[in-house]
């Protein structure tokens, strides 16, 4: 058998299920991986090395007795330092909360868990999961494993590196403004962006009334992998109703038929990319024709209404009513960030905080409209490859080239549609990722089209840390 580190979650589960081996070795293998290379890219902040290999050994029981448990049984998993993990600090990547130790799991996590899976290490974030790059000054900063230089993304940076280097198989993050897919591209992994309101989401740690209506409207909880069957088997547990969310929404996991249309966009609204990014569009976009298929190159609707939309919105609620509670307890590079943040987006006043919403719904109407054509978008993740460190520190106009980069990244946040990113090979040394958008509640269809894709260009994953 090969490494049990380089294993899909679904291999694993396989694997330990009928015998093959055991929880224990597979959990050990993981923390050996960890200890190897963890100090080269600083993406795990903790390994919960005790409760893990006991509850490897409660599966193990489990198994030799015939009481498998589900269907992740046995199979290890990280969780971003942001996600309520039982007997673990979520501590935000804040010093003031080093502490603050949840009394349940997050409902996301607590339905992997029924299913058997076993945390065995949290993932490094930065600040109040707050920006395009990870560190922080509780933890410091993750290194992109392939080239330090570069940003290893934010804010599931952690989660993404460590996929990516085979210290996990199957994570858990969170995406506000692109933090579960931005990070996937910067490493050459995959992940899936729920349609809001299909997956739970709950902390014992934050005080009640969920935060700004920004962060319950545009942040989603989801899966991270290295393979897109992996994101599937999670996904399709983690979206059990649960009582601390009074707005999951129990949508089916399958909707009817569509045809296999696709819109093909390398540029979303004609503001420039990357010609590697654009190759690896283009390849993805071979992929899908070879799977049957029909692409279409097309224009996306709004794409710059959308994007000064989130931006405005994100940053008129942070300056305005939670910059006062940052600056005691934020690291002086997040403060310097949304400084930067603040001079590159203007803060709205109330009439054009509510305008802007209002727009929303106009963009919303006009995404449905274009769904019913083309029940899929292709295109990529950022226009850009991952900034070099400290890009998004420099200048208001670094931050507002980033957030150009990322305008259909913030897109899918604003409108709450679901998104699938999956590789689509190297250029220059960097990983190439590719967005599958599709309607409300169509994640069927973004992780089939995903697979599609990985089933003809394969995965560049795990590799060993890059000096």
């Amino acid at each position: 058998m090969t490494d049990l580190w380089r294993m899909s979650a679904t291999d694993l589960a396989a694997a330990i299920r009928t015998k093959q081996v055991k929880s224990r070795e597979v959990v050990e293998a993981h923390l050996a991986r960890i200890a190897q290379v963890n100090p080269q890219v600083n993406a795990v902040t903790v390994t919960l090395t005790d409760s893990a290999l006991a509850a490897a050994d409660a599966a193990d029981a489990a198994t030799a007795s015939g009481k498998a448990k589900g269907a992740l049984h046995g199979v290890p998993i990280t969780v971003k330092e942001n996600i309520d993990c039982l007997g673990s600090a979520t501590t935000q990547g804040i010093v003031a909360m080093a502490g603050a130790m949840p009394t349940l799991d997050a409902p996301q996590l607590a339905r992997l868990r029924e299913q058997g899976a076993i945390p065995i290490a949290r993932t490094n974030t930065p600040d109040f999961a707050m920006r395009w790059h990870t560190e922080n000054a509780l933890r410091g900063a993750t290194k992109n494993p392939w080239d330090p230089s570069r940003t290893a993304g934010g804010s599931s940076g952690g989660e993404a590196a460590a996929l990516a280097t085979g210290m996990s198989c199957l994570g858990l993050g969170n995406d506000y403004g692109g933090s579960l897919r931005w990070p996937s591209q910067c490493n050459g992994t995959a992940a899936l962006k729920p349609t809001l309101g299909r997956i739970a989401t709950g902390s014992s740690i934050e005080p009640g009334g969920g935060g700004p209506i920004t962060l319950q409207l545009y942040a989603v909880q989801g899966p991270m992998a290295r393979h897109v069957r992996d994101l599937r088997l999670a996904f399709e547990h983690m979206i059990a109703a649960d009582p601390r969310d009074a707005w999951h929404v129990p949508a089916p996991l399958h909707g009817p038929a569509v045809p296999k249309r696709v819109a093909l966009c390398s540029d979303p609204g004609g503001m420039g990319v990357d010609p590697d990014i654009a190759s690896g569009v283009r390849k993805a976009a071979d992929a899908l024709r070879d799977a049957g298929y029909e692409i279409e190159e097309v224009d996306l609707p709004a794409i710059k209404e959308a994007r000064d939309a989130w931006a405005a919105t994100v940053i008129t609620e942070l300056k305005l009513g939670l910059y006062p509670m940052l600056q005691p307890i934020a690291s002086p590079g997040a403060m310097k960030f949304l400084g930067n943040a603040f001079e590159a987006v203007p803060e709205l006043d109330y009439g054009g905080y509510m305008m802007a919403f209002a727009g929303r719904q106009a963009i919303a109407n006009a995404w449905s409209e274009f769904a019913a054509r083309y029940p899929l978008v292709l295109a990529p993740v950022a226009t850009m490859h991952p900034f070099s460190v400290g890009k998004d520190l420099a200048s208001p106009a670094d931050v507002t080239e980033i957030i150009d980069g990322l305008r259909l990244v913030v897109t899918g946040n604003l409108l709450g549609l679901p998104v699938a990113v999956v590789n689509a090979g190297v250029a220059n040394g960097l990983p190439l990722g590719v967005q599958l958008i599709g309607a409300r509640f169509r994640e069927d269809l973004c992780l089939d089209a995903a697979e599609a894709i990985e089933d003809r260009l394969g995965i560049v994953t795990p590799i060993d840390p890059r000096a």
